[in-house]
C-alpha cells in the first residue's frame, strides 16, 4: 500500500468571526480557499470569555453541512425550525443545514477554556436543496478505540478496527478521528485512495509519514494542517512527548461551486437566489 505523504502544511491564521469569537482559521483564507469537499476548518480555543462570548447571533446556511466538535466548554444552539439544546465538552453536532436554515451557537464562560473546531462539509448538486436536519451526538456515544500501544481513537464517523463512527447517514461518507498518540508510537490508518485527507495537529509534535525526517517523514508541530498527499494509508508518529491530531478524509465532489459568507452552491445565480429569499423572508421552506 501506498503511504499518503505531505503535500502542503498550513499555519493557522487567527480572525475574528460571528459578534468577534478570536478563533484560528486553515481553510476559508487566501492561502488555502477550500479542500473539496470540505470548505472551512476552524479552531476555536481560549480561557477569556471575551474572546468568545458574544458567540454566533443567528445567521444563515444552504447547501453545507457543518460539523462542531467540542473538546471543551459548551455552546448553546437554537435554530429557524425548533431545534436547541447544548453541546458540551466530547459532543458533536453535525448539521445539514441543506435548502436554508437559520441557527445561532452561543459559547458559555467557564469553567475552564472553550476548545473546539467547526467544519463545513460541501453537499452535492442533488442534495443542496434537501431538508436541514441535525445530529447532536452527546459524549458518551461517540466510540473509543484503545489499542495495544495506548493510542486512541475516538471515531466521530468513519470506521477503526471494526468500530464504527457515531455520526452516519452522511453523504460525503467522511472519516473523522480524533487521535491521542503517545510519545514514540505510530498510528496507521487505511484511507481509501482518491478521497482528500487532512490532518490538523493541534497538540504536540509528530511526523507525517517514514519513520523519521530522516526517512522521508515531515516533522509537523501544533498547530498545523497537513493537506496529505494521495495513497492508501496514513502514517503518523509520535516523539519525545504525546501528540494529538484529528484526521479527516472524504471523497471530493468535482462540482462547480460559488461560496457566499454562509452559502456554498454551484452558481452564482444561485447565491443570489438565497439572498433574495432572506430579503423576501422565503429563505426557509415548509
Amino acid at each position: 500500500m501506498t503511504e499518503r505523504g505531505t503535500k502542503d502544511v498550513i499555519s493557522p491564521i487567527a480572525v475574528s468571526d460571528g459578534a468577534g469569537v478570536r478563533l484560528k482559521r486553515s481553510i476559508a483564507t487566501e492561502r488555502l480557499d477550500h479542500l473539496d469537499p470540505f470548505f472551512l476548518f476552524d479552531n476555536f480555543g481560549s480561557e477569556r470569555p471575551d474572546d468568545y462570548l458574544a458567540g454566533f447571533p443567528m445567521h444563515p446556511h444552504r447547501g453545507i453541512e457543518t460539523i462542531t466538535y467540542m473538546l471543551d466548554g459548551s455552546v448553546a444552539h437554537r435554530d429557524s425550525i425548533g431545534n436547541s439544546g447544548v453541546i458540551g465538552a466530547g459532543d458533536v453536532q453535525w448539521m445539514t443545514a441543506g435548502s436554508g436554515i437559520l441557527h445561532e451557537e452561543m459559547p458559555k464562560a467557564g469553567p475552564r477554556r472553550l476548545d473546539g473546531f467547526q467544519i463545513w462539509v460541501n453537499l452535492p448538486r442533488k442534495l443542496k436543496m434537501t431538508r436541514p436536519r441535525y445530529q447532536d451526538v452527546p459524549s458518551s456515544k461517540i466510540p473509543e478505540v484503545a489499542r495495544a500501544d495506548g493510542a486512541r481513537i475516538r471515531v466521530v464517523a468513519g470506521h477503526v478496527d471494526g468500530v464504527n463512527g457515531a455520526v452516519k447517514e452522511i453523504f460525503a461518507d467522511p472519516t473523522y478521528l480524533d487521535v491521542v498518540l503517545p510519545a514514540g508510537k505510530t498510528f496507521e490508518q487505511p484511507v481509501p485512495r482518491g478521497q482528500t485527507a487532512l490532518l490538523y495537529v493541534f497538540q504536540g509534535e509528530v511526523v507525517v509519514g517514514g519513520a523519521a525526517p530522516s526517512r522521508g517523514g515531515q516533522a509537523i508541530r501544533a498547530p498545523h494542517l497537513v493537506v496529505l498527499d494521495d495513497g492508501d494509508v496514513v502514517r503518523v508518529h509520535a516523539g519525545a512527548a504525546p501528540a494529538r491530531f484529528l484526521l479527516l478524509s472524504a471523497q471530493p465532489l468535482d462540482e462547480p461551486f460559488a461560496r457566499w459568507g454562509p452559502f456554498v452552491m454551484n452558481t452564482q445565480d444561485e447565491v443570489r437566489q438565497a439572498l433574495q429569499e432572506l430579503r423576501d423572508g422565503t429563505f426557509i421552506k415548509p
